[in-house]
């Protein structure tokens, strides 16, 4: 399905008595908020994608209305991503080398999994998110009895080669599924981070947004090739989701460890339920 044309957007959502405006007032403040809780914590898709879908869905659906959405809302909240990570500059210091080590297996895997969703049916994948994100929901609660307390570390080549591969296989996984849907991504890399610990709950957030922001980007571009973006919602949207990643970093960092992880439980317990609820109600 190609991109829709603004003017075209525009006059559809008139015929359904939905003003251009109108459609902007539902998807940017729902980009600034997403953009926020990326920053955060992630899971901002759960409140973007569902914004996107809303305004679509008055074209008069489609087959392709999901894949639509779901690629204006990753060219949508990938700037966001970046401006997340300038408000973590600070921490991210302390993590420069771990942010280049698995920057690599994030590109490969951003690639593959918008390839996966561009070329190949979204039923089966679909089917699995709300296990995926139940999964690192639960491990992000036993986190503090399942990882012990050692320094933080920032080399990777100081770590053994098993250690090492561990954790690129984690990330090229997480990316993968980033790539395809990538709604609890930011709470996939929390928790599979933080079990590896590297580092505190703050300096992995800065990592988690950058690494977040590697996939989407190279995701935006398979998207943008293949014409799943509405350039009409997605240019309002970024500069809202831009906004809003940079206030939730500055937020976040003036939290403590446990708030932090109780946002980042309360976001994944509640996107866990919303894609069970939507995979029941379409069974």
């Amino acid at each position: 399905m190609e991109a829709v044309d603004g003017a075209v957007f525009r006059e559809i959502v008139r015929l359904n008595g939905m003003e251009y405006w109108q459609a902007c007032l539902i998807v940017c403040p729902a980009a600034a908020i997403g953009g926020a809780i990326n920053s955060v914590a992630g899971g901002g898709t759960l409140v973007t994608f569902p914004a996107l879908m809303l305004v679509l869905e008055s074209l008069g659906g489609s087959a392709g209305t999901a894949i639509l959405a779901n690629g204006t809302n990753t060219v949508a909240l990938a700037p966001g991503a970046f401006s997340g990570s300038w408000g973590y500059r600070r921490e991210l210091k302390q993590l420069g080398r771990w942010a280049r080590w698995l920057a690599i297996p994030s590109l490969i895997g951003g690639i593959l999994g918008s390839l996966l969703v561009v070329y190949s049916p979204e039923s089966s994948f679909r089917a699995m998110i709300p296990w995926l994100i139940g999964l690192a929901t639960v491990l992000f609660i036993v986190q503090p009895r399942l990882t012990p307390q050692v320094a933080v570390t920032e080399n990777p080549q100081g770590q053994s080669r098993r250690f090492r591969n561990l954790v690129f296989l984690l990330q090229l996984l997480i990316g993968i599924y980033g790539g395809y849907f990538g709604a609890g991504i930011g709470i996939l890399m929390l928790s599979s981070l933080s079990l590896l610990n590297l580092g505190t709950i703050h300096q992995v957030n800065g990592l988690k947004t950058v690494l977040a922001g590697l996939i989407n980007g190279v995701s935006v571009v398979v998207f943008i090739a293949n014409g799943k973006v509405d350039w009409s919602l997605a240019v309002p949207m970024i500069v809202s989701a831009m906004l809003g990643g940079w206030l939730g970093a500055v937020w976040a960092r003036r939290l403590d460890r446990r708030v932090v992880r109780r946002v980042v439980i309360g976001i994944g317990i509640t996107l866990t339920v919303w894609f069970f609820g939507r995979m029941l109600l379409l069974a």
